[in-house]
């Protein structure tokens, strides 16, 4: 059940509800573009560790029924599993099939399995008033996981899940929310063709009272306390991590690909669109713009940055000596990722203080837009908001920011082949992307969360999920690197299915069976990162 917070504006807190004080707004300026760059190479491998858990008697049991090694059990593993998107009924909250769940959690457990990663869907437990909250199913979740000596690793899920009404799978944002949106159509992301996106609020509005009296910031932190004010036996025991959604689909990053659009991506090699054309955002590139002293850069995103499935050297702003290597390109480039670096700052300063001194790891997700990686400007990568290009390292900042709050930085496509996904297109290159996400976070000493994008691996795909884990481990002292698998189905109990997938969780809780793998290899592209000096672009006032 859910109860409303009470009207005072004191804190309070329930089982199900929380109030809080608002927080300050905090502004942003941008220094002269720095362009000197700074070389580096890769050095990198991964990491194992043995954590252990409980067993049970129906875990025992099922261990000599499937033959899955007691002694493995007793090891752990660093592999977690994704529950199903519907686990929860949409829109009540309540735990789906539940003794289904309870088999299946029995047999992660005997498999090996260190826990489960649990989405907390805002659209789901702030449905329908501000600062209600039902938290009911989750509830039924951790519990159950307690029960069977599985780990949680809660998403705190900020942003819209499926396509639409049709979709299955659809969860969309809070109704109240909606609404807000309804009557200010701009609190939603813009392209320049005046494409309305409803994934995830307009980082535009960040901080302005737009969400009845809230900022869409304070919205976010008010859920986080609530969240751990209900759950807070749990931590460190059974929760143990906690991931804060950034953007659509969870990640940092903006909408730039549509969700009907995501699954045909690689087949299309679609450019996406710069998401900058609501007006809060353009009022920031406006003021931006102004403090420059080039007006005529405030009016909206590039001219000539090309549509759809154009190739990128048949576009003005994208080609090898397009205009992203242009003053002006470095500026607006600088801004719209900037922008998006902030967004990032000001969730994770929120929720490290809301979770600090609580014994669980905080996260945060990066996209995996691989599919013009081996082109000199990266298109799809700038239109998300990753500054990352053939002569510009855009995703060290990013670790960077993680790194100084504490956060462990997540990243999806571990098991994709650069020699598949170039059948079909040859600018792409996930294994370089990877690589490079991984080099950033040993530069920064923060643990590497791994996923993959596909529903169901093959032999194959695990094992470039573990050679490509081998690019981050570095020996005794290196952050940990886990793996998060997407996503936990009927499919996944299939016998051969289950035979895989069981091998890869022993293989993964094994350090012997990694090995140092130096360098990039033949066919890797180097790349430029970043010094610490030329980072800049963001600097919170």
């Amino acid at each position: 059940m859910a109860i409303a917070s009470p009207s005072t504006p004191s804190f309070s807190t329930s089982i199900c509800c929380t109030r809080t004080d608002s927080t300050p707004a905090r502004s942003i300026r941008f220094p002269p573009i720095q362009t000197r760059l700074q070389s580096r190479q890769f050095t990198l491998s991964c990491r194992s560790s043995v954590p252990s858990s409980n067993e049970s008697d129906g875990d025992l049991q099922y261990e000599i029924q499937h033959g899955v090694s007691t002694d493995h059990r007793r090891r752990g593993s660093l592999v977690f599993v994704t529950l199903p998107l519907d686990a929860l009924n949409f829109p009540v909250g309540t735990m789906k099939r539940k003794k289904a769940m309870v088999q299946s959690f029995r047999a992660l457990a005997a498999a090996g399995v260190e826990g489960v990663v649990m989405e907390v869907w805002w659209g789901l437990v702030e449905s329908e008033l501000p600062r209600v909250y039902n938290w009911e199913g989750y509830l039924d979740i951790v519990v159950l996981a307690k029960r069977c000596g599985l780990k949680v690793r809660a998403e705190m899920a900020f942003h819209q899940c499926g396509t639409g009404p049709d979709d299955p799978f659809w969860i969309p944002l809070p109704q109240w929310v909606r609404e807000e949106i309804d009557k200010d159509p701009d609190l939603a992301y813009s392209d320049r063709f005046g494409r309305r996106n409803m994934e995830y609020i307009s980082i535009g509005c960040d901080v302005l009272p737009v969400l009845h009296g809230r900022s869409p910031i304070q919205a976010y932190t008010e859920f986080m306390r609530s969240f751990r004010d209900t759950f807070i036996p749990f931590f460190g025991g059974v929760i143990t991590g906690i991931q804060v959604g950034m953007g659509p689909a969870g990640e940092l990053r903006y909408p730039s690909c549509p969700l009907q659009k995501a699954a045909r991506t690689l087949r299309s090699r679609e450019l996406g669109e710069f998401q900058c054309y609501d007006k809060y955002m353009l009022a920031s590139l406006n003021a931006c713009a102004g403090e420059m002293g080039m007006r005529e850069w405030a009016n909206g995103g590039p001219i000539g940055a090309g549509s759809l499935m154009q190739n990128p050297e048949g576009s003005e702003f994208f080609k090898s000596d397009g205009s992203w290597n242009s003053p002006y390109g470095e500026f607006f480039l600088a801004w719209y990722s900037g922008m998006l670096l902030l967004h990032g700052e000001r969730i994770c300063r929120e929720a490290e203080s809301i979770f600090r001194g609580l014994e669980v790891n905080l996260s945060g997700k990066v996209a995996g837009i691989h599919w013009h990686y081996r082109t000199e400007s990266h298109p799809s990568e700038l239109t998300a908001g990753y500054y990352n290009t053939s002569i510009r390292d855009g995703l060290l900042p990013i670790a960077r920011l993680f790194g100084r709050y504490g956060f462990s930085m997540c990243c999806t496509c571990f098991e994709m082949q650069d020699a598949e996904t170039q059948q079909m297109n040859p600018d792409s290159s996930p294994e370089s992307f990877v690589k490079q996400l991984s080099l950033a976070a040993r530069l920064c000493d923060i643990p590497l969360q791994g996923e993959n994008c596909a529903s169901s691996l093959d032999d194959g795909s695990f094992e470039q999920v573990l050679r490509m884990s081998r690019f981050y481990w570095n020996g005794p002292g290196t952050p940990t690197f886990s793996f998060n698998f997407v996503r936990m189905d009927k499919n996944l109990f299939e016998y051969r299915n289950w035979v895989s997938f069981t091998r890869f969780v022993r293989q993964m809780s094994d350090a012997k069976f990694f090995r140092p793998n130096l360098g990039f290899g033949d066919g890797d592209m180097p790349f430029l990162s970043l010094s610490a000096s030329s980072t800049g672009g963001v600097v919170l006032a």
